[in-house]
């Protein structure tokens, strides 16, 4: 037998299981819904310390206003 024929022969045999793309689409989906996940997690840390500003005045009226950011160019 010759190459050709061996390749036509191993061709025939190979069985075709579907559409690969869709076999596939699932780990699209799972990246996708872990990103969604990962973003609404950033998005709820959003104004944290907007949260708290009470806390921050008072910190700040009793420790002054210097010592508050000093170092940090705010």
């Amino acid at each position: 037998m010759n190459l050709v024929a061996q390749i036509a022969m191993a061709a025939a045999e190979t069985e075709h299981h579907g559409n690969v793309a869709l076999e596939t689409l699932i780990f699209g989906v799972i990246a996708a819904a872990l990103f969604a996940v990962l973003g609404l997690v950033t998005f709820s840390y959003r104004h944290v310390a907007n949260r708290h500003s009470a806390k921050a005045e008072a910190w700040a009226q009793k420790h002054g206003a210097d010592a508050h950011g000093a170092g940090h160019g705010h």
